[in-house]
């Protein structure tokens, strides 16, 4: 028997594949094998399945992210560096069609991502960058909000433009232009870890 958990993992890994406009409810349930009546038990619209899905996804990554910070063998710069290096694994997979459309088409799930994005940049990023800073990695005289922000902006491109730069480059090379050549920027002389080498 098909449950919810189900019926949102089928649904996220379609939405990212296909795009959240283009998969249709009909599609989720041929593959499901089941009826849109039972998609409506669980969920009351479209809208509703694309903001819990995308709940879903984000939320496995929050797990991750907490994993991440909890680890005592990283500092605050190479957790920074894993928790973008996981989340850019995510996004590798996801078709610009599928980010645009949840602007485009549904608010609430946009709001979902608008969310988890401000808290991954505003509080857990910011957080490490200061723990850094405050640990003396990272320059004193640098801005870490303004570099907060920076980044934000800068994944945010990456995310939602057509080109999507993982069919162009690998993940390494995203990861090392748009993360760790900065992050090595700002640390102070000396200062070394197994991402920088």
């Amino acid at each position: 028997m098909i449950n919810k958990q189900d019926i949102l993992l089928c649904s996220i890994t379609n939405f990212t594949k296909f795009g959240s406009k283009r998969f249709t409810l009909d599609d989720l349930a041929l593959e499901l094998g089941i009826s849109k009546k039972t998609i409506y038990q669980y969920f009351n619209g479209k809208e509703a399945l694309v903001a819990e899905s995308l709940s879903y996804l984000l939320d496995n990554y929050v797990e991750e992210i907490e994993a991440i910070q909890e680890r005592e063998d990283l500092d605050a710069i190479e957790k920074i560096i894993t928790i973008y290096k996981r989340g850019f694994e995510y996004l590798k997979h996801f078709k610009p069609a599928f980010l645009f459309g949840i602007k485009k088409y549904y608010p609430k799930a946009d709001g979902v991502f608008t969310a988890f994005s401000d808290r991954l940049v505003n509080t857990i990023i910011y957080t490490l960058l200061v723990k850094a800073q405050q640990q003396q990695i990272i320059k004193p005289r640098v801005d870490v909000a303004l570099v907060a922000k920076l980044y934000m902006l800068r994944v945010d491109n990456v995310a939602f433009k057509d080109d999507n730069l993982f069919k162009t480059y690998s993940l390494s090379t995203v990861l090392n232009h748009l993360i760790i050549y900065n992050l090595r920027g700002i640390t102070v002389s000396g200062y070394s870890n197994a991402f920088f080498e």
